[in-house]
């Protein structure tokens, strides 16, 4: 009797660890604007495919922010950091209040996933408005190792912190590495790996035919410290010297490798010393040379090949992973040629199948390695899309500017599932980490969670 109890307690233990496993397997952090693999894909299921809207279904909380801006939350365990200007306000000739063109504080705000705030981190001083109503100098996401957090922000301000808030270290690339010359604002955000953090940084003078600035950085993530600075070769001129793309760690179970995007090529960079492993060019022929096309969307990979998307009318050019050299036009790495791009939202891979979201809402999807067309052209939203799409549990989260998320089917048959209406402005991508969806408007941070009700 005594060895069938423990026997049997025995059981019960096995069987609530391996469930306590499989579900902590299932729960992610979402330690970069990208995810934790940097592109795009959450392995967490039970995600709502309907929320928001008038009876606030789904939501389990908001919490009003400071200031608009489109840069992604990221999330570890209990913490959620994102960043935002304070935005002030003025009153212009007509009496109407409008937004403040003076230098506002930019912060680092750190919640806990009850959406209470836990503290916030003035790191520099700029604009909350950079063109329009599209960005501003709060435009680059957070990023975070789990131990420390790191706030890039457009004027160059870059901060180290730990998770109680305490400066870590902080410093200004414009004073290490010169003063940036990009149009809208510098909106690269950092990656971190291991013990490093890395940065591209893409600029130069928009009326000249001279080729502009562009050079790859790593910093000791601990210190701040330059390990090294290297340029990174271009022969872009006018506008296409501005790159707001962010760089993207490359990583399968054989290598790993930094991504950079703009100046009229994608190329892959060795992490220890920056030096180039692979390119891809002709996405702004020289015979008919477009001076505007600036990469805004970042490349994005899956099942062994990277998607690079241009800008406007340009290209969309898929590449092996294992390329070497300058691989423009070779049938051996360059795969395929699109004559569709997304221009903001980044590309979604996965399964086999690639994905582009449109500026415009529409979306299409072809074979990752071979390009051939799954399903064309599809209406969801008529909206300017901005945020990059995002998988869940066998679904797509397409997010439009004026904050209306369509919630579309994964795989070869094209089917809205969802259509969810936030009704404020939002411009930067859903994140999920254990169990939460969470989604920064240009008002609130929300958090959805399946059975939720109320969201005050």
């Amino acid at each position: 009797m005594h060895r069938g109890v423990n026997a049997f307690f025995l059981f019960q233990l096995a069987l609530s660890s391996t469930l306590f496993l499989s579900q902590s397997a299932m729960a992610e952090n979402w330690p970069s604007w990208r995810g934790p693999t940097q592109n795009g894909i959450s392995n967490e299921t039970g995600i709502p495919t309907e929320f928001a809207g008038e009876n606030n279904k789904n939501v389990a909380w908001k919490v009003a922010l400071p200031g608009p801006a489109g840069a992604t939350p990221v999330v570890w365990g209990d913490r959620i950091f994102l960043t935002s200007p304070i935005e002030k306000f003025e009153t212009n000739d007509e009496g109407e209040k409008v937004p403040s063109q003076e230098p506002q504080e930019l912060v680092l705000i750190c919640f806990n996933t009850q959406g209470k705030e836990l503290w916030r981190r003035t790191v520099g001083v700029g604009n909350a408005v950079a063109r329009g109503d599209e960005g501003n100098s709060a435009s680059p996401s957070p990023i975070t190792d789990g131990k420390y957090v790191w706030s890039f922000m457009g004027t160059g301000d870059l901060a180290c912190y730990d998770f109680d808030g305490r400066e870590i270290w902080k410093m200004n690339l414009q004073d290490r590495y010169g003063k940036f010359d990009i149009q809208f604002g510098m909106s690269s955000t950092p990656v971190v790996d291991g013990d490093y953090l890395y940065q591209a940084l893409m600029h130069g003078s928009m009326s000249s035919g001279e080729t502009g600035y562009s050079k790859i950085i790593c910093l000791d993530k601990r210190t701040g410290k330059e390990v090294y600075a290297v340029n990174r070769e271009s022969d872009a001129t006018h506008e296409n010297t501005h790159s707001y793309a962010s760089p993207i760690l490359y990583q399968d179970d054989d290598q790993k490798y930094l991504i950079v995007h703009g100046g009229d090529y994608t190329t892959a960079h060795k992490l220890e010393d920056g030096s180039e492993i692979w390119r891809v060019g002709g996405m702004n022929p020289e015979e008919n040379y477009n001076r505007y096309l600036r990469f805004v969307a970042s490349p994005s990979f899956g099942d062994g090949v990277v998607v690079c998307p241009t800008a406007k009318n340009g290209p969309v050019v898929c590449v092996d992973a294992n390329s070497k050299g300058n691989v423009t036009n070779d049938p051996k790495f360059e795969l395929w040629r699109a004559d569709k791009t997304t221009d903001v939202p980044s590309p979604l891979v996965y399964d086999g199948l690639a994905y582009i979201c449109r500026q415009d809402g529409n979306v299409f999807c072809v074979e990752a390695r071979s390009g051939d067309e799954v399903y064309p052209l599809q209406k969801t939203h008529r909206q300017r899309h901005r945020a990059s799409p995002v998988y869940v549990d066998g679904h797509i989260y397409l997010t439009a500017r004026d904050g209306r998320i369509t919630v579309i089917k994964a795989g070869r048959d094209f089917e809205i599932v969802a259509e969810n209406e936030l009704g404020e402005d939002m411009s930067s991508s859903p994140i999920v980490s254990n169990g939460v969806m969470y989604l920064r408007s240009f008002g609130h941070l929300w958090a959805i969670k399946a059975g939720a009700n109320g969201g005050k």
